[in-house]
Formats: C-alpha cells, sequence, structure tokens
C-alpha cells in the first residue's frame, strides 16, 4: 500500500473526504504541521545567499537545519496517526463473547489508547516547535517572501490546536486518569501562551507587508 506521503494532494483529500475512518483529523493535523516547516524553509533558502541578508546568513542556515528536521518529523506523524487508530479499532473488533474475552478486549483498548494520546501529543509538540521557528523566519526572513512566515505561522497554529482536540477525545476515554491527566498536563505546557504567540507573530508579518 503507497503511504500517504507518496500520493497526490489530491488523492489524500479524497481519502480524507471519503468515508473511511483514515485518513482523519489527526494526519491532516501533522500536514498542517509538515507544511509549516516546508514554508519556513522556504522563508530561508529565499533568503540565504542574498547580499541584503548576510547579516542573517548563519541564523537561517540553522533555521533551515531545524525546519527540515522538523519536516520530516511530521510527515512520519502522518502515517503514525492512520498505523494507530488502525490499531484502535482493531481492538474494538476483538470478540467479545465470554467475561474473558471482554476483559482483554478491554485491556487492549486502554493499551492501545495511550498510544493514540502520545501520536497527537508528539505531534502537537512539533507544531509547537514549527510556531517557534515562524517567529525567526518573520524577524529575519526575505522581506519578499515574508508572507509566507505568515502562512506558516497559521499553518502550525492550526496543527497544534487540532493536534490538541485528539488528545482530548483519546485522553478521555482513558481509565487511567493518572496517565491521563498527566499527557493533559503536558498538552497545556506545549500550548501556554501558543494564541498570542501565534498571534504576536501574524502581527510581525502583517507589520511588514
Amino acid at each position: 500500500m503507497t503511504e500517504i506521503k507518496d500520493k497526490s494532494v489530491e488523492t489524500f483529500l479524497g481519502e480524507l473526504a471519503s468515508k473511511q475512518a483514515t485518513p482523519g483529523g489527526g494526519s491532516a493535523a501533522a500536514v498542517m504541521g509538515a507544511q509549516a516547516a516546508a514554508l519556513v524553509s522556504m522563508v530561508c533558502n529565499l533568503t540565504l545567499g542574498k547580499p541584503k541578508y548576510a547579516a542573517v546568513e548563519a541564523d537561517m542556515q540553522a533555521l533551515l537545519a531545524e525546519s527540515e528536521a522538523l519536516r520530516v518529523t511530521l510527515i512520519g506523524m502522518i502515517k503514525a496517526d492512520v498505523d494507530v487508530f488502525d490499531k484502535l479499532m482493531a481492538c474494538y473488533g476483538l470478540p467479545k463473547a465470554s467475561d474473558e474475552e471482554k476483559a482483554q478486549r478491554s485491556a487492549q483498548i486502554q493499551w492501545v489508547l495511550r498510544e493514540a494520546t502520545e501520536v497527537p501529543l508528539a505531534c502537537a509538540k512539533a507544531c509547537a516547535k514549527a510556531v517557534e521557528l515562524s517567529r525567526v523566519a518573520a524577524e529575519k526572513g526575505n522581506l519578499g517572501v515574508i508572507s509566507d512566515a505568515g502562512v506558516a505561522v497559521m499553518a502550525a497554529y492550526a496543527g497544534l490546536k487540532s493536534a490538541a482536540l485528539n488528545v482530548h477525545i483519546n485522553a478521555a476515554s482513558l481509565k487511567d486518569r493518572e496517565f491521563a491527566e498527566a499527557k493533559l498536563a503536558e498538552l497545556q505546557a506545549i500550548m501556554q501562551n501558543a494564541d498570542t504567540e501565534a498571534e504576536a507573530i501574524y502581527q510581525i508579518v502583517q507589520g511588514k507587508l
């Protein structure tokens, strides 16, 4: 089977719109984050080597290395979301005729739900990093493509908020409330000031147009 990352945008969107359960919002969140990272890279690539921006050459080189590594990470998360959801659906399909089967099925569901909480949490963290990187692009990037830094932060922010929804929905189904609350606390820390930071970066970009 062809991985999502190797399919055309049209094919991916068609699958996203279909009746099948995957890909879904989690994969879409990862795509948003990957787009953000790619746009940061674009700003870097169109800033590097320009005499006008020689003073930020080293900063842009470092930023490009970070954004490209992050893009690879987020691309991997597109499939990770599909894989964990498929595992969860397989667990729900386990037999439940006897009490023993019901107990085993419940235990399996709960175990996979932990992973289904961790995967979007990792995506949220990566998207938050993309927001952070977009600030550098907005502050130091080539003014000719500064609007792309703005699109980057908006894509990253959308990915962050979207991934957060998947953390919440899966954490809500966990019986291990200590684990669930710990993951929600991690999410809260990741999202702290995200609203104001995304808007601040957007305003930096808008102020340069």
